[in-house]
């Protein structure tokens, strides 16, 4: 008897359209928290200076990896926010620390690599999700220790 040739071959669908979605608790969350600190606790100029500082750090580590979306060594943005907010934020470290690593990982990582989102041709797409989450999370964490 002879071998049938293989006649089913997968190819993966390509991705006409992308869909740009914000994660709850790794973006819309931590602006929401991060708009109430700078409303209430937080000095203006030293936030946006912090949040500048770790959007460029940021920015400069992040990688699109194909299937998995942004990634980003967690630790980094951690302390770098946690280094600004010792260094400009004075009495109110923890909240600047807080604005500055949380707003400016999702500006970094995330915003300012838009383009690179869209070269990934997945289907889905997330703001603030997988990598940046992790970082975002460990911002609030390592922050957490200039309060005392």
């Amino acid at each position: 008897m002879r071998p049938r040739p293989f006649y089913f071959f997968y190819y993966p669908p390509q991705a006409i359209e992308q869909v740009l979605c914000i994660n709850l608790g790794g973006a819309v969350i931590p602006v929401a928290f991060s708009a109430y600190l700078l409303l209430t606790r937080a000095p203006l100029l030293p936030s946006l200076i912090g949040m500048a500082a770790v959007a460029a750090v940021a920015m400069l580590l992040a990688r699109p990896v194909p299937g998995v979306g942004i990634s980003l060594p967690a630790f980094i943005p951690p302390l770098v926010a946690a280094a600004v907010a010792i260094i400009a934020g004075g009495e109110a470290a923890a909240p600047v620390g807080y604005i500055s690593g949380s707003m400016g990982t999702l500006v970094g990582a995330d915003l300012l690599n838009l383009r690179a989102i869209r070269s990934l041709e997945a289907q889905v797409v997330s703001i603030g999700g997988a990598g940046v989450f992790d970082g975002i999370f460990l911002v609030g964490f390592v922050v957490s220790f200039l309060s005392w």
